[in-house]
């Protein structure tokens, strides 16, 4: 029998959760159906712009992610006292981004005066919406609805498209956060759709590599929802996806217990490695990461902490040393 979600994540144990959430029957979030004919590839753009979209208006971090053809994989981290913090109307800001909300809501945003009674209702109002802004649940609700309603409408039919709830998994130790991030990374890889870590579309490997990842260089995704109508609104900053140890620009942010260079050098041996029941790995004839990249250690740590400078053109052969 399944367990209540609030049993299942607790943020006493730990905020890093590994989650899945799966196509129902044939239906395919992406690629292509051989049954059909048809293709389904620009679905995977859907949800990658989404999860960028809803980390920036939730208090949900991600650390890595990967979009497959029936499922996807996050993990991510939950700061609830993050949205804690933010004023009322800041957390009205994030969610009429989504939603445009009762009429008294609207007529606030609108900057209509509000009497004593309204004033306080608003207040009631605003508490609801800064709960569920720190909600795994209501995030994932926030993701797979809209997903489901465009698959649905662009294939002419009704019904369930999600494939039950989502499933979440506890990581409790930085080991298993690492492993469960590089499981994620290497998700085309083991499935035979990528021959290699930085040639896998739609994940956050490729993202960090290609430095897309970062808050100046998400705004594309934003123009993108705006064109489907998925925001009313976007005012507020981009959240890169989750820094490494070598990354952090201030000290008491939450930081991966690792140092960028390290991980990737992670994901590509463990890639190297046959696993039953798994399709492919990374050939192990080919070069170290890095060295696929063109780059060593030291540029690699020159270009991932000055990267405007050096993806200035998207090429990552630039930031090679002369």
């Amino acid at each position: 029998m399944p367990r209540a979600r609030k049993h299942l994540v607790c943020l006493s144990e730990t905020p890093y959760y590994h989650v899945t959430s799966r196509c129902v029957r044939r239906a395919f979030l992406c690629g292509f159906d051989r049954v059909s004919g048809r293709s389904y590839e620009h679905r995977r753009g859907w949800i990658e712009d989404r999860i960028r979209l809803l980390s920036s208006l939730f208090s949900v971090t991600l650390c890595a992610y990967a979009v497959m053809s029936n499922h996807y994989h996050l993990v991510v981290r939950l700061s609830p006292d993050e949205s804690d913090r933010w004023t009322d109307d800041q957390v009205l800001e994030h969610w009429t981004t989504l939603f445009r909300g009762p009429l008294l809501v609207q007529r606030y945003r609108a900057g209509e005066p509000m009497s004593t009674a309204e004033a306080a209702t608003l207040r009631d109002i605003a508490a609801v919406y800064r709960k569920r802004l720190g909600s795994l649940s209501w995030f994932m609700k926030c993701l797979n609805e809209p997903v489901a309603r465009q698959a649905n409408a662009e294939d002419g039919c009704t019904g369930h498209f999600w494939e039950a709830r989502f499933h979440s998994q506890p990581l409790r130790s930085e080991a298993a956060l690492l492993t469960a991030m590089a499981y994620v990374d290497l998700n085309p890889v083991r499935a035979g759709i990528a021959s290699t870590p930085e040639r896998s579309e739609y994940t956050s490997i490729r993202a960090r590599i290609e430095g897309s990842y970062r808050a100046s260089t998400l705004r594309g995704a934003v123009s993108r929802l705006s064109e489907r109508r998925e925001v009313n609104h976007f005012d507020v900053p981009m959240r890169p996806l989750m820094r490494f140890a070598d990354e952090a620009e201030d000290p008491v942010e939450p930081m991966l217990p690792m140092k960028q260079h390290e991980y990737l050098k992670l994901v590509d041996q463990t890639g190297r490695i046959a696993v039953h029941g798994k399709r492919s790995r990374i050939d192990a004839s080919l070069s170290p990461i890095l060295a696929r990249l063109g780059l060593s250690t030291e540029d690699w740590l020159r270009c991932s902490t000055a990267f405007r400078q050096y993806y200035r053109s998207g090429d990552l052969r630039i930031a090679r040393s002369a």
